[in-house]
């Protein structure tokens, strides 16, 4: 420009003369503003309905337009040119006629798309990983009755609660270290899954009297080892086609006698499935690339859920001991319960987009965390009285684990294990103490735990920055 340029608000002409002299398009917006007036040539009331025509075609374009250069682009694509804007229009240029459209169509603002849910559960490993929590049992079914009668039972819980222990423990170093890479969780499974199997047979064969006892601790300690490889990998398929001698051999006892071979047969075959298939996913995970430079988890963050591990089998044990059929329910709802861990987590973060305010949020937290309870424990409560169970102790241990693990699944793990194993220990007391089966120690401090774990989950989980 030659020289500066004196423009008064207002006037039809000055907007014009802004328009054609700034190369800049922010510099025109500044001098125009969003409300131009449009120059039109002599004779345009009569190409007005062409106007009102071409806004029509592109009203569902022009609408959500937050300036009149919007509409100009939009021109442009449509290849418009200006012999045809000036000839049917009527209009000077480009702009004037997006300033006319501009202001012809309302403005609306359609609502941005939906965002998928990060937490949708895949329903059928879900429904997999309950079934493969609940079939081993189908082993002790099978090789039970060649036990012998003193000592075995105590061997094989002491080395199972030491592997629910450190299997928990190491499934949570082992996740941890996955989402930095598969060879790095690969290494820690490498390492750990055989050591807590030795810990735990050698823990239980002290206490056996026999061989045969010393024998169906190792077997166990091993399967229970390699099962949690296989689940930490993604495995579940495979885990569920191993157990299919075990499966098979199980249910035969209905209307079938296997005998002694193919009742101490049939579990090891599984074991020997377990291991083989546990050491060719491990095997696969050497060649996943590395991830340099991350660091490895301290052993004090895995210690929780460790301690998580053995109060939850403590108490399902103390619950199995009065009413063995109640374990196995509780066993076939942990697949449901992941399932709604991550029904919660969708839920929780559906609730965060949809409310404005903190006590909002926290008051629908809190009805999620109603609704996926009675969601979990509602089908618990008659499988109870099926298995002629106290639904009472069934449902108040179902819900401890449950909140329980919500909260390890926020990374809050100190809280559930300090909790748990509180009721394991108490509960623990009564039965040491000598007292008859059916007391009121498990659901009383199971109840305790309940509304412990509930309070800390409303306050926790409450809060918007636990779900982000």
């Amino acid at each position: 420009m030659s020289g500066p340029v004196s423009l008064e608000p207002g006037g039809a002409e000055q907007h014009t003369l802004a328009l054609r002299l700034a190369d800049d398009r922010t510099l025109a917006l500044r001098l125009a503003g969003p409300h131009l007036t449009a120059p039109v040539l002599p004779g345009h009331g009569a190409r007005a309905d062409a106007v009102d025509e071409l806004a029509a075609a592109l009203a569902d374009r022009i609408a959500p337009a937050v300036h009149p250069y919007e509409v100009a682009a939009l021109l442009e694509s449509e290849g418009l040119t200006a012999s045809r804007i000036r000839e049917k229009y009527g209009h000077a240029d480009l702009f004037s006629l997006a300033t006319a459209l501009y202001r012809r169509v309302p403005r609306t603002f359609p609502e941005p798309p939906r965002p998928a849910d990060p937490w949708r559960p895949d329903h059928v490993r879900c429904a997999l990983r309950g079934l493969l929590f609940a079939l081993p049992g189908l082993a002790y079914a099978l090789a039970g009755r060649l036990l012998p009668p003193d000592g075995a039972v105590r061997a094989l819980v002491v080395a199972g609660l030491i592997s629910w222990a450190w299997n928990q423990a190491l499934g949570h170093r082992a996740y941890v270290r996955l989402a930095t890479g598969r060879l790095e969780a690969g290494r820690t499974l490498t390492k750990g899954a055989p050591l807590g199997a030795a810990t735990a047979a050698a823990a239980g064969a002290a206490l056996s009297g026999s061989v045969v006892t010393a024998l169906a601790v190792t077997t166990q300690s091993a399967y229970l080892a390699a099962a949690g490889v296989l689940l930490v990998l993604g495995r579940e398929r495979l885990l569920l086609a191993i157990l299919v001698p075990v499966t098979a051999g199980g249910v035969s006892l209905l209307w079938w006698e296997p005998g002694n071979v193919l009742r101490a047969g049939l579990p090891l075959l599984s074991l020997l499935g377990a291991v083989a298939a546990a050491g060719w996913a491990l095997r696969a995970t050497r060649s996943a690339p590395s991830a340099p430079g991350t660091a490895r988890p301290g052993l004090w963050q895995s210690l929780p859920y460790g301690l998580f591990g053995l109060a939850a089998g403590s108490l399902v044990f103390l619950a199995g001991r009065d009413h063995p059929w109640a374990v196995i329910v509780l066993t076939l709802s942990m697949g449901p319960a992941e399932w709604l861990l991550y029904r919660y987590r969708g839920l929780s973060v559906a609730a965060l987009r949809s409310t404005r305010t903190l006590g909002g949020f926290r008051a629908r937290s809190a009805t999620v965390l109603a609704g996926c309870l009675l969601v979990y424990l509602g089908p618990l409560a008659p499988a109870a009285l099926l298995v002629d169970a106290e639904p009472a102790t069934l449902l108040l241990l179902a819900a401890t684990l449950w909140i329980s693990l919500l909260l390890q699944a926020f990374g809050t793990a100190w809280p559930p294990a300090a909790v748990c194993l509180t009721a394991a220990a108490f509960s623990s007391a009564g039965m040491l103490a000598g007292a008859p089966p059916g007391t009121a120690a498990l659901p009383l401090s199971c109840g305790a735990a309940v509304l412990c774990l509930t309070a800390v989950t409303v306050r926790q989980l409450g809060r918007p920055t636990a779900h982000g």
